[in-house]
C-alpha cells in the first residue's frame, strides 16, 4: 500500500530561523510554503505557515509555525531525549563528518560519530529543539537481509523479556 515517505511535519518556533538552519546547515532545498488562517482539514482558526524542504528522493521535511498557539515543547516530557529524533541519511562517512564540522563551526553541539555497526551517526538539535541524526550507512553484504530475518524473533524475545521483568502487566 505505502510507496514512500511524502513528508514528515513538526512544529517550529520560528519559520525564518528554521529555513536558515535547514538550508545553510543541511543543504536542503526550501521548496514551498503555505500560509492559512484555518486548518484545511478541520477549518479550525489557527493561523500558520507550513514550510517544506525537499530531499533528494523527492520526500519532504516540513514545519508549521503557529504563532497563536501556546509555547511549544519539541517532545513528550515522559520520553527520554534520545528517543524521539529524525534520522537523515547522507552519502557516506566523509559527508557526515563534513556536516559535523559545519554544524560545530556554526556553534551547534554535536554528539558522535557513533558506530552502530550498520551505520555511523552524529546527533544534534535544530533551533526548535528537535533532535536530528545524520547517518551514513555501513551495511555489510547480506546484513540487511539478516536483520529482516531476525526482526520477528527479536520482537518475540522483547515481549517475553518485558513480561518476565514485570515491565508490563499481562
Amino acid at each position: 500500500m505505502l510507496k514512500k515517505l511524502h513528508h514528515v511535519a513538526y512544529r517550529c518556533k520560528d519559520a525564518k530561523q528554521t529555513v536558515e538552519f535547514y538550508t545553510k546547515m543541511l543543504d536542503l532545498k526550501y521548496n514551498a510554503s503555505v500560509t492559512n488562517d484555518r486548518v484545511p482539514s478541520t477549518q479550525e482558526f489557527y493561523p500558520h505557515l507550513h514550510v517544506f524542504f525537499e530531499m533528494e528522493d523527492g520526500s519532504y521535511i516540513a514545519f508549521f509555525e503557529t504563532p497563536t498557539a501556546p509555547e511549544m515543547s519539541p517532545r513528550d516530557g515522559n520520553t527520554p531525549e534520545w528517543v524521539q529524533h529524525l534520522a537523515l541519511e547522507v552519502a557516506d562517512v566523509k559527508t557526515m563528518l563534513a556536516g559535523k564540522e559545519r554544524l560545530e563551526k556554526a556553534g551547534h553541539k554535536v554528539l558522535g560519530p557513533i558506530d552502530h555497526g550498520f551505520c555511523q551517526s552524529i546527533y544534534f538539535f535544530d533551533p526548535s529543539g528537535h533532535r536530528l541524526e545524520l547517518t551514513a550507512p555501513c551495511w555489510r553484504e547480506g546484513e540487511k537481509e539478516e536483520h529482516a530475518k531476525e526482526a520477528g524473533p527479536a520482537l518475540a524475545a522483547w515481549e517475553k523479556k518485558k513480561r518476565e521483568q514485570g515491565w508490563v502487566k499481562n
